[in-house]
């Protein structure tokens, strides 16, 4: 199969999934393979709250639209024209997903499809019910596929690399089975924004998004902000008090209860406005439903602050001038070029 080949093929994914967007799903007769397909995606999103509680039909939405966006033929042939992709042999690349948003080992899934490679699955229990799916709508649509995707629950064997993501802990566990392959390993990571005061609301309000897209579970989620001292946090609040009806999910809310009571009984200090809560602290891991802080005196004390930590930072939000700094409200639209960990997918795939 040659790439144009592969590229075709996840172009017609790209528009297969462009028919489910956020409040909106309309079936386009024009896609290809409609007729097999459709009902079966839109009942697996209907369902897909039962099997994972955070998985709610509009964060699912999302994820398919914000995909159905980048699988398109000029991003796709910009995208791999940066390597050589053709005539490589095919390896067997394992990839074990995590589970914390829909989708979220995707861009693994395309990379080792893309590069010609063949690909074993596992899945996080979290989330198992979409990529099977999209891999038999990709076997239609190429019939070459067919020979290239496996699924497995059981013990990972005869592949010839490996691209694992999960804990800090499970990490460990991961170098120890996986050490002597080619592999990445993705630890534990959170994303952070930079706040410097003189932020409009706008750029406040996108942050919210930032912050509350996927309940803050995504490694892309803004888990942390820096602030300088002597920071107005009621600007903060204001501008993302149209984010309030999150905490009207069962889920969220048992979460902020849970974590208020906690941070209460320790005697922290917090600042909350009933759907969110700030905890100063140095941590860059804040539990569901809150928010950590941390005050700065100079920004450039800051940038090398960053620079030291970069290995527990994924994405860095704001208008500072820091290096690859993404803009407020775009943590979760990653391009193709976005690699989890700043490591190359493609280029560790080409080297095999």
């Amino acid at each position: 199969m040659l790439l144009k080949d592969r590229i075709r093929a996840f172009v017609k994914l790209g528009d297969f999934l462009g028919q489910f967007t956020p409040g909106k799903i309309v079936k386009n007769d024009s896609v290809l393979h409609n007729d097999l397909f459709f009902d079966a995606f839109k009942t697996q999103i209907k369902r897909a709250q039962e099997f994972n509680g955070w998985f709610t039909e509009d964060n699912i939405l999302y994820a398919f639209s914000n995909w159905s966006k980048l699988l398109n033929y000029n991003d796709l042939k910009k995208w791999t024209s940066f390597y050589e992709l053709e005539n490589n042999p095919a390896n067997k690349v394992a990839i074990i997903m995590a589970g914390n948003i829909p989708l979220v080992g995707f861009h693994d899934f395309l990379s080792v499809l893309i590069s010609g490679n063949k690909v074993i699955v596992k899945q996080s229990s979290n989330d198992r019910h979409f990529l099977p799916l999209i891999a038999k709508y990709l076997e239609k649509t190429e019939p070459d596929f067919k020979e290239k995707i496996e699924f497995t629950d059981k013990k990972l064997e005869k592949f010839n690399a490996v691209i694992a993501t999960g804990s800090n802990n499970t990490a460990r566990y991961f170098e120890y089975y996986f050490g002597k392959h080619p592999n990445i390993i993705r630890k534990n990571r959170n994303s952070i924004a930079v706040i410097t005061g003189e932020e409009s609301q706008i750029d406040l309000k996108n942050l919210g998004e930032d912050i509350f897209r996927y309940f803050g579970l995504g490694c892309r989620s803004v888990a942390k902000i820096f602030v300088p001292r002597g920071y107005n946090f009621d600007l903060l609040f204001q501008a993302i008090y149209p984010y309030k009806n999150i905490i009207e999910y069962k889920k969220y809310e048992n979460n902020y209860d849970y974590n208020k009571a906690v941070y209460l009984m320790s005697h922290f200090k917090i600042i909350e406005n009933g759907f969110i809560m700030l905890k100063e602290d140095a941590s860059y891991a804040s539990p569901i439903a809150s928010l950590f802080y941390e005050y700065y005196e100079d920004l450039d004390k800051l940038k090398m602050k960053l620079e030291q930590d970069k290995e527990s930072i994924q994405c860095i939000v704001g208008k500072s001038g820091i290096e690859n700094m993404v803009k407020f409200g775009e943590t979760q639209k990653p391009q193709l070029t976005d690699y989890a960990d700043g490591v190359d997918t493609l280029e560790f795939l080409q080297k095999l």
